[in-house]
């Protein structure tokens, strides 16, 4: 859909903000340019809409060179959100997800009949329509920028850091609505942060750009955590890489333990041993909280539950991946992460030590096929090293 070839932006000034970009983005993709600021990331996204024009080099879109389109056209025909939204003031919601399809020849009445067809996609209740910017949260007003974005159902939408602006659990909030949009619609989506976690949470692929405007590396997610083409990568991603890696796997490759449990009435008659820890639950079977020989004895004494039991941690659920299943793990004072099914009762229990050594076994196995990868290359190359 998108490709650069050679393409290079330099300023007056000398400086080169992006140097010789080569890059393919495949229909209907998801793809996060991510690295520091000022390593070209923005000036790349922006030059496909020809916000910025490239010194030298080629980008096409959809096989069409852009240089030889029209920019109005090329733009209308593009999806664009900014970080804050950058929202009109003085229009009502209804009318800032309608400019798109206004300019584009649509009367007002279909484009706002549109509009609030794609505010309730984006997860926006219709009422907000006649409000104004300045009158919603930080979290709807992007919403509301997404849905302009996507008001005239263009093949490709451009995200510049748009979630970066709003609180960590609003972020969250967007950047599930953004992958069930994606699901659902299948844009070809180029998406810029500066946060390594949201590119690997987001992307299908990541463009990992470095000093100097360069290409780090181009590859999917669990590639770039697990074999960083670089030391720039390998610095960028972090030390924690392989704890961001377990975020590809599925927990269900890591066996369900049986967990003790008890409920409230059941608490003054626990027999346990130091250091043994049982999972007090609801008459539903939905966890409370962890409770040791010393909660129990402040059970047997009267005490509320909420007073005998510790904190159960983080829980998670059918689908989840491993670094949530370890996360529950590591966040339980037992060191046992629990498990719920999809109406919040207790399903199981799962050790951190198992989803270490899982991880470990998956490694060793990535790096043998890696390594007959390398032997067979070499047999089918007589001249190689």
């Amino acid at each position: 859909m998108i490709t650069f070839s050679g393409v290079t932006k330099q300023y007056p000034d000398g400086t080169t903000a992006v140097d010789g970009l080569d890059l393919q983005i495949e229909a209907e993709s998801f793809t996060v340019f991510v690295g520091p600021s000022g390593c070209g990331k923005t000036t790349s996204m922006r030059m496909i809409n020809r916000m910025i024009t490239p010194t030298t080099g080629t980008i096409t879109v959809d096989g069409r060179d852009i240089a030889r389109t029209d920019a109005v056209k090329l733009r209308l025909g593009i999806g664009y959100v900014i970080q804050s939204a950058g929202l009109l003031p003085h229009r009502t919601v209804v009318d800032n997800v309608a400019t798109v399809p206004v300019l584009r020849g649509d009367s007002r009445r279909n484009a706002r009949k549109a509009a609030l067809a794609v505010l309730e996609r984006v997860g926006l209740d219709p009422a907000l329509a006649s409000r104004y910017p300045g009158q919603l949260s930080g979290g709807q007003q992007q919403r509301v920028g997404v849905a302009r974005a996507l008001a005239a159902d263009p093949p490709i939408l451009l995200m510049d850091e748009p979630f970066s602006a709003v609180d960590p659990v609003v972020r969250e909030d967007l950047q599930a609505e953004m992958q069930r949009l994606q699901a659902d619609m299948r844009k070809t989506i180029v998406f810029v942060t500066h946060d390594i976690d949201e590119a690997v949470k987001l992307g299908d692929r990541v463009a990992v750009f470095g000093p100097g405007g360069r290409l780090q590396q181009y590859d999917a997610p669990d590639t770039v955590l697990s074999a960083p083409a670089t030391d720039f990568v390998a610095s960028f991603v972090g030390r924690d890489r392989g704890y961001r890696g377990l975020s590809f796997r599925t927990a269900d490759q890591v066996p369900l333990h049986t967990l003790r449990t008890a409920t409230e009435n059941e608490l003054p008659g626990l027999r346990l041993e130091q250091g043994e820890w049982v999972l007090v639950v609801t008459d539903a079977g939905v966890p409370r909280g962890w409770i040791d020989v010393t909660g129990v004895e402040g059970a047997r004494a009267g005490r509320p539950v909420s007073e005998c039991t510790a904190a159960g941690g983080s829980l998670f659920t059918p689908g989840a991946d491993l670094r949530q299943a370890l996360d529950a793990a590591i966040s339980s004072p037992s060191g046992i992460g629990v498990a719920i099914d999809a109406d919040g009762a207790v399903s199981g229990g799962i050790l951190g030590s198992e989803v270490i050594a899982k991880l470990a076994e998956q490694r060793a196995a990535e790096d043998r096929a890696r390594g007959e990868h390398y032997f067979t290359a070499q047999q089918a190359t007589p001249d190689g090293p």
